[in-house]
């Protein structure tokens, strides 16, 4: 059999890049395809004898006590999704919408804010915001650009608060405390909320005409909302699972179940608790989770296999070489193939490719990894916006009307990723912004 290790790393890194990418174009998912690359150049490197070693790395990630919390908070979304909670909340909320202009854009990302810190998916809150508030927009007469780009930036601020699924998985990658990412996510996260905010309301004072005022029978009609129904439930939720997180009641394993036995005993006093709903919500964490775990075993394969051929020493060298040995330069060219990969693949693939061997350069620059954590999470924010495969936009069209064409939801959002590219820099120019609980 052919000798791999006898090209040398440079081309081996190579080889392995562009295998990837050809075995991606013909359509085969990301988790097979780093799974079958990671197979080919262990035995063609190393010979069947790494195989146990690979198998050991990928046994060390699926059986991290803290994985646990990934399909909590998963199906914690999912009986969100099915639940009437979040229509009341949103209802709830109009009191922001009443005499403010632009005040049910606002609303809308209010509720964004609330729904994120109950389960950090951006799926399920993209898809709920473009059921409850964009068709209320549209109706309303607001601009059509500010109504969609506001309901999908809302419904992706998820992968930002805690407790962010993003987090999460860099937690479990970097080998951090995701107590600690969540405390230190938390600052920069509400800035972005705050500043999507602040867009939204200086552009409808210079433009009124992007956000009409209700009339009198709209605002009238608003009287009879139950304020204690629609908000009890979901702050007594956000206070369990955050509550119980920042003041060291319970992991964040323990706060995830917590959050799921808190959802199901609100929709059960709602009224809504039945077993179609747990079959449909079972059925979708399930989905998502698979996913999420499939990509985990094969990029923890590939990065193994990589790590084992000398990969991140390499690696290394290049960034640094490139950047001149600059530490902002690292992080730059960092922040770009960041950038770039989340144009085109999964941010799990992303996250499990890339901070195996990112953290360790940025731990031995002297830097913070619960910093980089931040700083990489609002990077995949921004591609979660991004064309031309940002999820977000694919989630809303699912639910938009008909004449909302993806072009149109794409150029919706240049705005809101312009602010996130502004929070990002933020971030890494002033680190104390996700440090500021030390």
């Amino acid at each position: 059999m052919f000798d791999l290790s006898a090209i040398g790393i440079g081309y081996g890194s190579l080889l392995m890049l562009g295998s990837m990418i050809l075995l991606l174009l013909t359509g085969m998912q990301l988790a097979f395809v780093t799974a079958l690359v990671a197979l080919i150049f262990a035995i063609g490197w190393f010979g069947v004898g790494a195989l146990p070693l690979i198998t050991s790395r990928l046994y060390s990630f699926v059986g991290d006590y803290v994985f646990l919390a990934v399909p909590m908070f998963v199906l914690m979304a999912a009986l969100l999704d099915r639940s009437g909670i979040a229509r009341d909340l949103f209802d709830a909320m109009k009191v922001f919408g009443r005499k403010l202009r632009g005040g049910v854009a606002i609303q809308t990302l209010l509720v964004a804010v609330v729904l994120a810190s109950m389960s950090g998916v951006i799926g399920g809150e993209t898809v709920l915001l473009g059921i409850l508030a964009l068709p209320q927009m549209l109706r309303l007469g607001y601009n059509r650009k500010l109504a969609i780009g506001t309901t999908c930036a809302g419904g992706a601020l998820g992968t930002m608060l805690p407790p962010s699924i993003v987090l999460i998985i860099y937690g479990l990658t970097a080998s951090v405390s995701i107590g600690d990412l969540f405390k230190a996510a938390f600052l920069p996260a509400f800035i972005l909320a705050f500043a999507y905010m602040a867009y939204v309301l200086i552009l409808c004072r210079i433009h009124p005409e992007y956000a009409p005022l209700p009339s009198a029978e709209e605002l009238a009609a608003d009287e009879d909302i139950n304020y204690f129904k629609a908000l009890l439930f979901p702050l007594l939720t956000v206070m369990m699972v955050l509550g119980s997180i920042y003041t060291g009641i319970a992991s964040v394993t323990e706060a995830s179940a917590l959050g799921v036995v808190g959802i199901l005993i609100s929709a059960a006093i709602r009224g809504e608790l039945n077993f179609a709903m747990l079959k449909d919500s079972a059925k979708a964490t399930m989905s998502t989770c698979g996913m999420i775990i499939w990509i985990g075993i094969g990029a923890t394969a590939l990065v193994g296999v990589y790590n084992l051929m000398g990969g991140i020493d390499f690696v290394e060298e290049i960034i640094l070489s490139l950047s001149g040995g600059s530490v902002m330069g690292t992080v730059m060219i960092m922040m770009l193939i960041l950038f770039v990969l989340g144009m085109f693949l999964d941010w799990v693939g992303v996250a499990l490719l890339t901070m195996p061997i990112f953290v360790p350069i940025i731990t031995g620059l002297g830097l913070d990894p619960i910093w980089f954590g931040v700083v990489f999470c609002l990077n995949m924010q921004v591609s979660f916006l991004s064309p031309p495969f940002g999820p977000a936009a694919f989630y809303l069209k699912s639910v938009a009307p008909k004449d909302i064409s993806l072009g149109e939801i794409f150029s919706s959002l240049l705005p809101f990723i312009g602010l996130q590219v502004f929070v990002l820099a933020l971030v890494i120019f002033f680190p104390e912004l996700a440090l500021w609980w030390k």
